[in-house]
């Protein structure tokens, strides 16, 4: 793996791992495209909520791959990471998605465990500037992340919410172990550089 070509970090959400939900198949998809795909484990114990200092601390052994041609997708509470990740940055990336993200609008099932995680006052104007595409998916039945959560977080980064009805969390328990959506939007937004 270079540092030079296009990276594409795939963050897991809470009590999460590499090998859940669509990220395998996606983590494929794009390296049969050239692409390097990373997804970093991050401590997220059962119970116990993770601190945004912990997962800083493994992104710092991947920070040679983070440029202004790095993507991030961002899964859940790794959405709330994401928006943590734009805003240390000093550079731009490429792209920026997010997939079932908590930003602090309830309905959010594990609102006290995602807010001690990193808190919800997010720098917006500065997240805006730091990544040339966004991408936000939400549906109407994630029984973790209320809808208004997909759409504040869209209108605030001046985008389009992609609304998928019926899709749960986007995770192994409402069939999402691929994700063409997402996938063909990336490559999209890959191709266009």
């Amino acid at each position: 793996m270079s540092g030079d070509s296009t990276n594409i970090f795939i963050f897991h959400g809470t009590e999460g791992h590499p090998q859940e939900n669509w990220f395998p198949w996606l983590k494929q998809e794009l390296e049969n495209e050239s692409y390097n795909v990373i997804v970093p484990q991050f401590p997220s114990p059962p119970v116990v909520a993770a601190k945004v200092s912990e997962w800083f601390d493994v992104l710092k052994g991947y920070e040679q791959y983070i440029n202004e041609d790095t993507v991030f997708v961002g899964h859940s509470l790794g959405g709330v990471f994401t928006l943590r990740v734009l805003e240390q940055l000093t550079h731009k990336v490429k792209a920026a998605a997010f997939v079932g993200a908590p930003i602090g609008v309830q309905p959010i099932l594990n609102y006290d465990r995602d807010n001690s995680f990193s808190g919800f006052d997010f720098n917006w104007d500065d997240i805006k500037t730091k990544a040339d595409s966004f991408l936000v998916y939400q549906s109407d039945d994630d029984p973790y992340v209320g809808l208004d959560n997909g759409k504040q977080l869209a209108e605030r980064l001046g985008i389009e919410l992609s609304f998928i009805p019926n899709a749960g969390h986007f995770n192994k328990r409402a069939g999402y172990t691929e994700f063409e959506d997402l996938k063909g939007k990336l490559l999209d937004i890959l191709r266009a550089a």
